[in-house]
């Protein structure tokens, strides 16, 4: 068995980068006893790198090993962080140190951990480092995901028609039919884990949650110079800013390396230690999950392919899903904030079950109204967005006698004062956000039309 708390260092060893093969490799290691080494592999590269991309490309994977190596840190958390192929600014090692404690607080939470006083990255004092000062092409890439969100981002920068390229790590099923559907030109990032983690993981290792959208920003950085685009467009709303619960003083968000707060750390890193041609923003972060649902719900063409559901995502290809698990906070809260927005028929056609209408999710309801628990650790919507869209649908004549709208209606929903302003609230722009003058208008022009 492996036992965390016997480890006391994890390493960062080194990275190296393969210009033929478009191979990088991450090495990491516990102490002198276990070693993990990650790929990265950027497929279908048809230009050759010249010296100053090269030299621009080492700087992002410089820091990629850094936020990567999360992953296999979480495994025993030893008290002892060293960097033996570089040495990092002081900007760096607080960037770190950030992202680590909160992109790993619930993972934290859930094993009874103080992350605070573990997590400390050494760096130089005297060392200052600088970002590229190298052009990138002007195009946009927007990362795919296979859900809603990054689908309404998609469909309104064809509109617009942006020189756009869209880009996943990984390609599953729906990630791949969504990328075809669209017709754009699809990136695909292989990223394998390093396979001693998982046996370590069936050893007793800690295991939980790590902030997989930093690791995919940082990927992106890397892919920016090896296929060109000097944007990124992520597509993550103003939910994924709202915390999970507070527990010791710490704000624990299942969605850190989602919310606002990432991205603006993240993004002047990127310009001050990466890239400085390079911008990181959020696309959607004006709009509430619900707001964004309803723009989605004009995007038929992709309800037989899409889902947000985490069960078609999962590693072990064997054990994923097709579409949707149906048990779930993330197909329970997608089937809500659809609801009011969609045909019954349709929408039941897109899951395969009517979700409002099966007594087992009468307890997961609700826990996303905020009747009892907390918000779950996943990524759906406010409170408030989800009480919306429950009276949005509990008004609609074709869904008011299905089990849940009945169960919860009465229960719940009249202790729920100013449900209108809640509603008003819930489709009302946030001025929180990065959006250039540009981006607005094509969000602005989109969600009018």
């Amino acid at each position: 068995m492996f036992e965390p708390s016997l480890i006391k260092t994890f390493r960062f060893v080194s990275y190296s980068f393969d210009e033929t093969t478009y191979k990088a490799k991450l090495n990491y290691a516990f102490d002198n006893d276990y070693f993990f080494t990650e790929e990265i592999i950027f497929n279908n590269v048809n230009k050759k790198l010249n010296d100053v991309e090269l030299k621009a490309l080492d700087n992002c994977l410089k820091y990629l090993h850094l936020v990567a190596g999360s992953s296999y840190y979480k495994a025993a958390i030893p008290e002892k962080i060293v960097i033996e192929n570089q040495e990092i600014d002081k900007e760096t090692a607080l960037f770190m140190e950030k992202l680590y404690i909160n992109g790993l607080a619930e993972f934290a939470y859930r094993n009874r951990i103080n992350l605070r006083e573990k997590i400390k990255f050494p760096y130089s004092e005297n060392l200052k480092s600088v970002a590229s000062d190298i052009k990138l092409d002007e195009k946009t890439a927007i990362p795919i995901g296979g859900g809603k969100d990054s689908i309404v981002t998609l469909e309104a920068m064809i509109k617009a028609k942006e020189d756009i390229v869209l880009f996943s790590v990984g390609n599953p099923k729906s990630i791949k039919e969504v990328c075809e559907i669209s017709g754009i030109n699809h990136i695909v990032i292989t990223r394998n884990l390093s396979p001693v983690l998982f046996e370590l993981n069936n050893q007793g290792a800690l295991n939980g949650h790590v902030p997989i959208s930093a690791i995919i920003a940082f990927i992106a950085s890397a892919s920016s110079i090896i296929y060109g685009f000097n944007n990124v467009a992520m597509s993550n709303e103003r939910s994924a800013n709202v915390g999970n619960l507070i527990s010791n003083g710490l704000d624990i968000n299942h969605q850190y390396s989602k919310s606002l707060e990432f991205e603006t750390d993240v993004s002047e890193f990127f310009k001050t230690h990466l890239i400085q041609d390079l911008n990181y923003f959020s696309f959607l972060r004006p709009l509430s999950e619900l707001a964004i649902a309803k723009l989605f719900s004009k995007s038929k063409k992709y309800n037989k392919v899409f889902t947000s559901c985490n069960s078609a995502f999962k590693i072990d290809v064997s054990k994923r899903t097709d579409r949707w698990c149906l048990n779930c906070d993330k197909c329970r809260f997608v089937f809500l904030s659809l609801s009011p927005f969609i045909e019954k028929e349709d929408l039941i056609s897109i899951f395969g079950k009517n979700m409002l209408n099966d007594r087992l999710q009468a307890k997961g309801y609700e826990e996303l109204l905020g009747f009892s628990g907390h918000k779950p650790f996943e990524c759906v919507g406010e409170l408030e967005e989800s009480i919306s869209a429950f009276h949005l649908v509990s008004s609609k004549e074709e869904w008011k006698n299905d089990l849940i709208i009945k169960m919860l209606k009465f229960k719940f929903l009249q202790q729920v004062p100013n449900v209108d302003n809640l509603i008003k609230k819930t489709f009302t722009d946030s001025e929180k956000h990065r959006l250039n003058s540009k981006y607005k208008e094509i969000l602005h022009a989109y969600s009018g039309a």
